[in-house]
């Protein structure tokens, strides 16, 4: 019988390439976000919080006069949507 754990090249240190394979895909995943995510997070959650300044301070007049008090949920929204990016930061 063969004392082996698996079928295959081995690598260093009598390591399967299986191991070596997922320590790559480890790697793979924590990798760093890209300059243009972070960017964006951030954008979407100052542009949400002066949505809702705009809002307040106009006398729920603008950004957009028709949405009445559905601008806070566009501001609120924004803000959320950049928050949720964060989850993916690294």
């Amino acid at each position: 019988m063969n004392d082996t754990p698996a079928k295959g090249r081995r690598g260093r240190r009598g390591q399967v390439d299986a191991v070596a394979d997922a320590d790559r895909a480890v790697k793979r995943k924590n990798q760093l976000t890209p300059r243009w995510w972070i960017w964006t997070m951030v954008g979407l959650m100052v542009v949400g919080l002066l949505w809702i300044v705009v809002f307040y301070l106009s006398g729920a007049l603008l950004p957009v006069p028709g949405w009445n008090n559905w601008n806070l949920v566009m501001g609120f929204g924004l803000v959320l949507v950049g928050f949720a990016m964060t989850t993916r930061w690294r």
